[in-house]
Parts: structure tokens; sequence; C-alpha cells
């Protein structure tokens, strides 16, 4: 066992992952990854860690081993699992069998809240998964050239206020909106694929009388006392890309609680598509 306490990181899939080792890294830290086979890039190999120890899903008894005798005793997820893959795609052993069979709801928080209080059991602390990051999010205001329209501010509201109330009952964190009518909302497919449906939805009604305008304004909250531990919300160039592609001109975020994957590419982007991003 390594004489020098290591950070642990639990890796899912997407740069997250990516972007917390390389800041350990630069810190000093020796990092100890726990790889999911089902979900981690494979390049993660390639980028300095102390170990990768690739893991599925659902084997949480053999990550404790794996962190326990590489002397981890904090760590930190980072990196998307998706929803569906959790109730669906694992064998679960032993010990997370009997997690899930003690759950009083079957959604993210819960399982991963659940997770957590595992680990701390067996003497590794789960710490905020963006402790590293600070830098990359969102601040508050105006991240874009343009500022949202007068239609926008009012789809933001409306998008916030159902998004909040959804977010309580874990469902997901993004809504879709037009003229203050909900197109879509997320739940285990994620936020891509919410906001492509929405779109999908929007060119159904191309041949329709234009009663509704077809401008989509995303809004992506953080949950009410969101655990910044795990399944922060988070966006990249990507879901700019998606947002153009479905139609949408307006993105609204959580100040503070949402991660900027691509740093400044993100606004640059936007810039580039003509969406507004605003951060409150």
């Amino acid at each position: 066992m390594p004489s020098q306490p290591r950070l642990g990181l639990i890796a899912g899939n997407g740069k997250f992952p990516f972007l917390v080792l390389d800041a350990a890294r630069a810190q000093g830290l020796d990092v100890v990854v726990a790889a999911i086979k089902e979900e981690t890039f494979p390049e993660i190999e390639s980028r300095g860690a102390a170990a990768v120890h690739w893991l599925s899903l659902g084997e949480l008894s053999k990550l404790i081993e794996t962190f326990k005798r590489e002397g981890v005793a904090r760590a930190v997820m980072a990196g998307q699992v998706k929803h569906k893959q959790i109730f669906s795609g694992i064998r679960p052993d032993w010990r997370l069998a009997k997690l899930l069979l003690s759950l009083g709801t079957r959604n993210t928080d819960s399982l991963l809240g659940a997770i957590a209080k595992v680990l701390a059991d067996e003497g590794i602390t789960l710490e905020n998964s963006t402790s590293l990051l600070e830098p990359l999010l969102a601040k508050a205001g105006v991240l874009t050239q343009r500022t949202p329209s007068e239609q926008e501010v009012k789809d933001i509201a409306y998008g916030r206020a159902l998004a909040r109330h959804l977010a309580q009952y874990d469902i997901g964190q993004t809504v879709v909106v037009a003229q203050a009518a909900c197109v879509a909302v997320e739940a285990m497919e994620g936020t891509d694929a919410a906001i492509e449906r929405a779109g999908q939805i929007m060119a159904s009604l191309s041949c329709a009388p234009p009663t509704l305008s077809r401008a989509l304004t995303v809004v992506k909250i953080a949950k009410p006392n969101q655990d910044m531990r795990f399944d922060v919300p988070v966006i990249g160039v990507k879901t700019i890309e998606g947002m153009k592609n479905a139609g949408a001109t307006c993105l609204a975020l959580d100040a503070e609680k949402c991660l900027l994957l691509d740093g400044d590419a993100i606004p640059r982007a936007a810039d580039a598509a003509g969406i507004a991003i605003v951060a409150d």
C-alpha cells in the first residue's frame, strides 16, 4: 500500500473525469482511477494516473477493495453514468444488490447518496466533484455577446419554475420551452436527447399554423439542495451544437452550480450560432 494518501477518481463517460484528473495532477496529487467499463473512455489510460483499474458498474465491493488496497481515503465521482444504464444494464454484486433493495425510491440521488454512505462507512470520503474545477463553474450574468430577448426572458422564468418543481422529484434537470409552452422534459435519456427530441417535436409542427414560436429555450438547473459530490449539471460545446440543430436560441443555467466542460469555447460556439447563454 502506498505511504501517502491518494485521491480516488470514479470515472464515468465524457470529458469531466479527464479535467479532474489533469487538475489533480497539476496540484501534485497521485490519482487512482476506478474506470467504469461500460462508460469511461479508454483514453483515461494515457493521462498519467498513478493507477487505472477497470470495474463494471455493479462491482461496489471491488471498488472499495481497490481503493483500500491503493491507499485511497478520499475520492470524487466525475463523468456521466447513463441513468438507464444504472437501472437496466448492470449485474450488481451482493453489496450493491443489498443497497438497491434498501432504496425507498429508485432515482439517481438516492442511489448515489447510498453509495457515498457505504464508502464513508469504509473510510473513503466522497468529496465535491467540482472542488478542483472551480474556474469552470458558470459565473452569474450573460455569458455571450447576445442577451436574451424579451420572449426568451419570459421563457427562462417559466422554465426555471417548471424545472425546479420537477427536479425536487429527481426527474431531470433540463426543460425545453417555447413561448411558455413546455416542449420537452429531461428524464433518463439525458439532456442532449431531450433537446434533440424537442427539435423533432417542433419540426413535426412545421405544417401547422404558426401559433407557436419555433425558437426553443433550454433551461438546465441544479436540483434543490444540489449535492455537488455527484450528478452535477454540465454542458459542453456538444450541448450548443445540439441546440443549434434543434432550433434552440437560448440557454439558461444556475450560476456556480453548472460546469462548463469546454470553458470559453462554449460561449464562443454559442456566439457563432446566435445562441444566448445566461446564468443566474
